[in-house]
């Protein structure tokens, strides 16, 4: 049985997120478009919070939760669908699992964090991913997180298929 262990994210994590990230990058093409600056990037993911994983002693993965920004879709379908306020919702962002950890339950984990954060302060989780990043959505998908709809999105010089999810 390995160790794992879910807390939130420092500061000194982010030079090992980074090249974590670029794993993930180069087997996922996530992020699709690399960012000139990744562990701004990364950074940017915390406005309500974050969170890395450690198997056996080592850092594996990486969860953000973000007020709602003007890319995102899952927000507005959210108020759309309940007439909630986009002010009621966290935007679960930068979910990524080190190639080497996933089967662990890393990222249902991570994710569970960020949930319950959200749920903590009184609001609603939902997400956008790009339609062609399998591994998430399958994920999303065997934790009963739904599926509101799949629109186009710019991101950067690509139209992309993105999915939006809220959670069960």
């Amino acid at each position: 049985m390995s160790d794992q262990q879910i807390r939130p994210r420092a500061e000194d994590d982010l030079e090992d997120l980074v090249t974590i990230l670029a794993e993930v990058h180069l087997r996922d093409h996530f992020p699709m478009n690399w960012p000139e600056q990744p562990a701004q990037w990364v950074r940017r993911a915390s406005g309500l919070g974050a969170w890395v994983a450690e198997l056996d002693g080592r850092l594996v993965g990486h969860v953000g939760l973000s007020s709602s920004g003007d890319g995102n879709l899952a927000p507005r379908l959210w108020r759309h669908r309940t007439g909630t306020e986009v002010e009621r919702t966290a935007v679960v962002t930068r979910l990524f699992v080190a190639g080497q950890a996933r089967g662990h339950g890393i990222g249902a984990l991570l994710l569970g964090a960020a949930v319950s954060e959200a749920e903590r302060r009184g609001l609603h989780p939902v997400l956008d991913v790009e339609s062609s990043n399998l591994a998430a959505v399958a994920l999303y998908e065997r934790l009963g997180w739904e599926r509101m709809a799949t629109l186009e999105q710019r991101w950067g010089a690509h139209t992309v298929a993105v999915h939006c999810y809220t959670a069960p």
